[in-house]
């Protein structure tokens, strides 16, 4: 299980595209007989046969073989995606896919359901960006992963999508009961030794207050008459939608989606406004333009499959003038020199004026979006935000700072760091959150230890081979 977690770092979309490979390890069993192919005649009277060897099947957990051309390709597929295999045995690898093979067939066996149409969009999505390593040619694609056509290259995808979804909702399903007490956060920081007590980097609390130039009226009413003449063209004229968005549309993610995103009513994507306007729609119709953090847009509804919807749409930006921009500058500029001068806080300016709704109501704090508290470890810290708050002092209010997002809008900001705790030794009050985690963490790993020690019990499980004589941390060997 640490093992699994060690690996389990590695880039998900190079592990996906390397995944295609390991196609075999996800068959049901087969009781085949193996058959040997005659390699050359000596002569008319006498036929020599040359051996073959035959990919033998390592491992059997339920309904699932492992085989034994499976774990170097397991090998070659961490290391491609940036794993760290250095003095990984075989054997680990193989006690880390017998795992994988317990969760997916136990799932099955306690009736979890996985969506196959959500799969198939998992499909489609990584197809799109599959082909973007190939410049969208589908030919060259089959060619690389040895696939005789497209439709054979989708059902591997689906299997190997499928089977992971049902083992990662196995393992959830075994801790998503598993909580933990005070009392046992204490018993668990009490029984470490005081030596060997984690030692947490130093921290800070940062608080920003943003300034965003505004957008006129005229041009967000320029963008909303452009918005509805599309409307029009598709709903009165019969244009092309797809046409639209793509010689208009500003939504970059758009086309690597193939021009199509499904939407599910029972699992939300998608801002609150998209959705709303999107499961309005009856299929063929187009949405009047709404408004949201991104901009303007209109919805099209291509199909309806129950509570799937496919849609596409159309993003437009509403451009910002320089004078807007030069304006949003010059305001913070001032808002930053009341704060200097000791007229306001740091919190009740941003209070007063930030234009950060996500901040400015809890005086500008940042949330850290991995904890989610006000902490941010130094050493984890955002290299972006940690660039702007290197050279700060506690309680300097820093100078201005253009910011720009990756769709181009500019904004202007200004950041304080408001706290500051120094690398230290685990203290139970100060730092019972980061010790509650690592408490509740552990307790998870023993009920998926228990939960796996019984199921191999229960499950039937062959291995052969050389893997009979690994040391495996589990007793896959049931001795």
């Amino acid at each position: 299980m640490r093992f699994i977690n060690n690996i389990g770092s590695a880039c998900v979309l190079f592990a996906c595209l390397l995944a295609i490979n390991v196609l075999s390890a996800q068959e049901i069993i087969e009781d085949k007989p193996k058959e040997e192919k005659p390699a050359e005649k000596k002569d008319s009277t006498s036929t020599t046969y040359k051996a073959v060897k035959v990919d033998g099947v390592a491992a059997v957990v339920g309904d699932y073989i492992i085989l034994e051309s499976d774990i170097p390709k397991e090998r070659e597929q961490i290391a491609a995606a940036g794993g760290n295999i250095e003095g990984v045995k075989d054997c680990e690898l193989m006690g880390s896919m017998l795992e994988k093979k317990l969760y997916a067939h136990h799932a099955i066996q306690d009736s979890i359901q996985v969506s196959d149409a959500e799969i198939r969009g998992q499909v489609d999505y990584q197809i799109q960006q599959f082909l973007q390593y190939f410049n969208g040619s589908m030919e060259r694609l089959l060619e690389y992963y040895k696939k005789d056509d497209e439709q054979s290259f989708r059902d591997e995808m689906f299997e190997i999508n499928k089977s992971n979804q049902l083992a990662s909702k196995m393992q959830a399903k075994i801790v998503e009961e598993v909580e933990i007490t005070p009392e046992e956060v204490r018993e668990y920081f009490n029984k470490i030794p005081v030596d060997k007590r984690p030692v947490f980097g130093t921290e800070l609390k940062v608080a920003q207050i943003v300034a965003e130039p505004k957008v006129t009226e005229e041009e967000e009413q320029r963008i909303i008459d452009r918005l509805n003449g599309f409307r029009e063209d598709v709903m009165e004229r019969g244009a092309s939608f797809r046409s639209k968005a793509v010689l208009y549309g500003q939504d970059p993610g758009l086309k690597d989606a193939g021009y199509k995103y499904i939407l599910d009513r029972k699992k939300p994507r998608m801002v609150k406004e998209f959705r709303q306007a999107a499961f309005a729609l009856q299929e063929g119709e187009v949405s009047e333009p709404f408004k949201t953090d991104f901009g303007y847009h209109i919805v099209y509804c291509q199909k309806i499959r129950g509570q799937q919807y496919d849609v596409s749409h159309i993003l437009l930006r509403p451009k910002v003038s320089d004078q807007a921009i030069k304006e949003a500058k010059e305001r913070l500029e001032k808002i930053r020199q009341r704060i200097v001068d000791g007229d306001i806080s740091f919190a009740d300016a941003a209070k007063e004026a930030s234009d950060e709704r996500e901040t400015k109501n809890d005086g500008g704090q940042l949330i850290n979006p991995e904890t989610q508290d006000y902490n941010f470890e130094l050493t984890r810290m955002d290299t972006g935000l940690y660039a702007q708050i290197q050279n700060l002092k506690d309680n300097e209010v820093s100078l201005v700072m253009k910011d720009e997002d990756n769709r181009g809008n500019v904004k202007y900001k200004i950041l304080m760091v408001s706290d500051r705790i120094d690398e230290h030794q685990a203290d139970y009050a100060r730092d019972f959150l980061k010790i509650k985690e690592l408490a509740l963490k552990e307790k998870q790993l023993n009920a998926i230890e228990k939960w796996q020690s019984e199921k191999i019990m229960d499950t039937y499980i062959k291995i052969s081979g050389k893997y009979r004589d690994c040391d495996f941390s589990s007793n896959w060997l049931k001795k």
